[in-house]
């Protein structure tokens, strides 16, 4: 589903992600684990080309989805980012109702059919767990739901317009144990019909929600390996000791 080939990529003359090649299949999570500042997140914006909205940044290698390289000039990159959906660190809901904030993306690419746009809403709540908590409150503002809730009216916000692959970037960092759980317990349950990829700094975290892990130091791919043998048996030294917490 995705594939990069000898990625380099520079902040100005920075060098922040140096000759990384990876391949990531459909309907799996896989975590970037690794200290700040190690490149992970600036990796996870690649596949949705964010990083193409900060100035004097450069990339050579190759980033292909579906084996079309997304950095071809004849690439649509709205198509794109509608087929690559993201979830942010902190949950950012539009300053709308809650049918609003899911019904958005519908109707920026065209849809006017209300009946649809109403299906499609609660069947997306559903899917991000969401429905039953909300069902009451969709025509009150966002705002008014809890940390844990707007995180996931997000997802399924980015669920609406029917993304194949989806991007969370520490979608749980802002959010207490029990919203975690759930937001954990979500992302079981959605890659039987997505492909995710997780930036975490919480280990625990990837080895419980991920099929492979990327470990990440200095802008390189230390090791990327299935996530149970990462977290049990690493191949490389520098993995074991991040993930015993000799440094990090």
């Amino acid at each position: 589903m995705i594939e990069t080939k000898n990625i380099n990529f520079y902040y100005g003359s920075f060098q922040a992600l140096k000759n990384i090649s990876m391949k990531m299949d459909a309907n799996t999570v896989t975590a970037f684990i690794g200290p700040s500042g190690c490149g992970k997140s600036t990796f996870l914006r690649l596949f949705n080309r964010m990083n193409d909205l900060i100035d004097d940044t450069r990339l050579e290698g190759e980033c292909l989805i579906k084996g079309k390289d997304i950095y071809d000039k004849s690439i649509n990159i709205d198509a794109l980012r509608k087929d690559v959906g993201m979830v942010f660190q902190k949950p950012n809901p539009f300053p709308k109702s809650v049918f609003e904030n899911v019904a958005y993306g519908l109707k920026v690419n065209g849809i006017t059919d209300k009946k649809f746009i109403a299906n499609r809403v609660e069947e997306t709540l559903k899917a991000a767990a969401l429905f039953d908590e909300v069902k009451d409150k969709l025509n009150k503002s966002a705002f008014e739901l809890s940390g844990g809730q707007q995180q996931r009216l997000c997802i399924a916000r980015a669920l609406a317009i029917e993304p194949s692959i989806i991007l969370m970037d520490e979608p749980a960092s802002a959010l207490d144990p029990i919203s975690t759980s759930k937001i954990e317990e979500l992302i079981h349950q959605l890659k039987k019909k997505y492909t995710i990829v997780i930036v975490t700094h919480n280990m625990q975290q990837a080895a419980r929600v991920s099929d492979k892990t990327g470990f990440f130091m200095l802008g390189e791919l230390i090791e990327y390996n299935d996530t149970k043998k990462m977290f049990l048996n690493p191949d490389n030294e520098t993995t074991q000791n991040y993930i015993t917490g000799r440094f990090g």
